[in-house]
């Protein structure tokens, strides 16, 4: 009676350790962030702009291979828009809008999307993305003619 008694408890525990990992799990937040995914066949360059307590901020370069994704901004989304500037590293070319803001050649985050040039900065035009207030976002670029946004 006693290693019947032993197994029941065991098992007991065991199921008792499993039923709280899976509540844990279900507890747990979902993923949320923003992220690209081109799905061409070049390697890109990505530059994103955003607003957030402090204003405007650009930052660059996320460098993504063919038909590969990649987290841009970890965490739920605290804005609405989004804009994007990408580069085809292999055919040339561009995804631009109309939204003015600050880029470099190398690597940046820059405050701010008055007089890029005088503070000796590049300025191009971004793509505005609109999430719909979602927490987590994706945006797929695509050769042209394609849609480029998805949530």
């Amino acid at each position: 009676m006693i290693a019947a008694s032993s197994w029941w408890d065991r098992t007991t525990r065991i199921a008792a350790a499993g039923l709280a990992a899976v509540l844990l799990l279900a507890a747990a937040p979902a993923r949320a962030d923003l992220r690209m995914c081109n799905m061409t066949g070049s390697r890109i360059g990505v530059a994103l702009g955003y607003r957030d307590a402090g204003g405007w901020v650009t930052e660059g370069w996320w460098n993504l291979s063919a038909r590969a994704c990649e987290t841009l901004l970890k965490g739920a989304l605290a804005a609405r828009y989004y804009y994007v500037f990408a580069v085809d590293y292999d055919r040339g070319g561009e995804w631009s809008g109309r939204s003015l803001m600050c880029t470099r050649d190398r690597e940046f985050t820059i405050r701010g999307v008055e007089d890029c040039l005088a503070r000796g900065y590049d300025r191009n035009g971004f793509f505005e993305v609109d999430t719909g207030e979602q927490k987590s976002w994706t945006i797929q670029l695509t050769d042209p003619g394609r849609p480029a946004t998805s949530p």
